[in-house]
């Protein structure tokens, strides 16, 4: 059965919220700085930002980050 979406997108705010901070989070973890992880993503320094701070981003930057950082993608999300 397919749901139907909310009626605000409330809900895809906090998702992008939880993702940046369990990027940030894992990215603490590792002891490695926002620089060593968007060189190494070859992203821009401002796109990584954003994604730490829940604003919008692409799959292909997501999927970037999360072979950096050694994770796997769905983990982000839970």
């Amino acid at each position: 059965m397919v749901r139907d979406l909310p009626d605000d997108d409330e809900w895809v705010q906090e998702r992008r919220r939880t993702i940046g901070a369990r990027i940030r989070a894992e990215r603490l973890r590792q002891n490695a700085s926002q620089d060593q992880v968007w060189m190494a993503a070859r992203i821009t320094r401002w796109t990584y930002q954003r994604v730490e701070s829940g604003e919008g981003c692409t799959l292909s930057t997501l999927l970037r980050i999360a072979w950096v950082l050694e994770v796997q993608l769905g983990d982000l999300d839970e």
